[in-house]
């Protein structure tokens, strides 16, 4: 995966301190909430200075988030989708393509089929 939306990034928009927890939160599709709680009981039960030590460099080494990365939250929640599952991703978009040939061939067929004028040309075209 190659594009630029299925990397991790600061989210310097709606950060609170660096956009560490903001870009993971971005990045996984969990609310900015919970990844803050989960950082905060992550410092104070587990690991303590080196946590902070991560948090730091991961906001040192970390580029920021591009400001146009998305157009719409609907985007954002695909990208996040492809991020946490590519393979079913792509399924769902293989659905989504048979669907539109299914409708689009049964448009075709009930213009074709309720349409004399269009049958009595196809007709002398052949």
């Amino acid at each position: 995966m190659n594009s630029p939306r299925t990397k991790l990034y600061r989210d310097k928009h709606n950060a609170k301190l660096m956009g560490v927890c903001s870009g993971i939160a971005d990045y996984t599709g969990v609310d900015t909430f919970w990844v803050r709680i989960g950082a905060i009981a992550l410092t104070i039960f587990a690991l303590g200075p080196l946590a902070i030590a991560a948090y730091i460099a991961a906001g040192v080494l970390l580029n920021k988030k591009p400001p146009h990365l998305y157009r719409d939250a609907q985007e954002q929640k695909y990208w996040q989708g492809v991020r946490q599952s590519p393979k079913r991703t792509a399924r769902e978009i293989r659905a989504n393509f048979r669907d539109i040939d299914r409708r689009l061939a049964a448009v075709e067929t009930h213009y074709v089929s309720s349409n004399p004028r269009l049958t009595a040309e196809i007709e002398r075209l052949r």
